[in-house]
């Protein structure tokens, strides 16, 4: 089995760059080791209000037709990248998404880069330029049919991301398959990953 630097790994993966350094000291408990959110199809959602709205955020990930996700959801692809749904009338032009790119380690997740607009990820993208191509019913999360660009990253790239998350206390081995996908992110983000 190959093994990354989850350090290099945070770097090489899809982020959101609008700075604000004071946040970026601190590790928040509201972002936790992703394999303990709840899996829906190739991403986890939480709710950072509590279980019963956990119980929302679930339903409106499932329902085949959309749904408006409720306050407080979290939404991530992979552990270095976060979707959080604020309250309503905090950000009109994002339907009320906030984004934010963390640095994850064993220690827990801190607060790099956050914000709207004008968040950018690491292949040069802007967050809210792929997220607002989302269909209306979807509320701004993309998934394949949703209306967004797709990603540069095929799923089971980003099930060996997922896999690798640093918070988690429990490891899981990757797959000969997850391996091989790792190591073509990797070329793919230009090197740079002791595999």
């Amino acid at each position: 089995m190959k093994y990354v630097n989850a350090s290099v790994l945070c770097l090489m993966l899809l982020t959101c760059t609008q700075v604000f350094a004071e946040e970026s000291k601190t590790v928040t408990p509201d972002f936790r080791c992703i394999r303990d959110m709840v899996p829906i199809r190739h991403f986890y959602v939480d709710n950072i209000i509590g279980p019963e709205d956990l119980k929302l955020t679930v339903k409106a990930a499932n329902n085949s037709s959309g749904e408006i996700y409720p306050v407080g959801s979290v939404i991530q692809l992979v552990p270095t990248e976060v979707m959080v749904k604020r309250d309503e009338g905090f950000s009109p032009v994002t339907n009320d998404w906030e984004f934010f790119e963390l640095d994850v380690s064993p220690q827990g997740s801190k607060i790099l880069t956050r914000g709207f607009v004008d968040v950018k990820n690491r292949f040069g993208g802007n967050c809210f330029a792929c997220h607002v191509k989302a269909e209306s019913q979807w509320d701004f999360v993309c998934e394949t049919g949703h209306g967004c660009d797709p990603l540069p990253l095929t799923h089971v790239m980003t099930r060996a991301v997922q896999k690798m998350d640093p918070r988690c206390s429990k490891t899981e081995e990757l797959t000969t398959e997850e391996s091989i996908a790792l190591e073509a992110l990797n070329n793919l983000m230009g090197g740079g990953v002791n595999l």
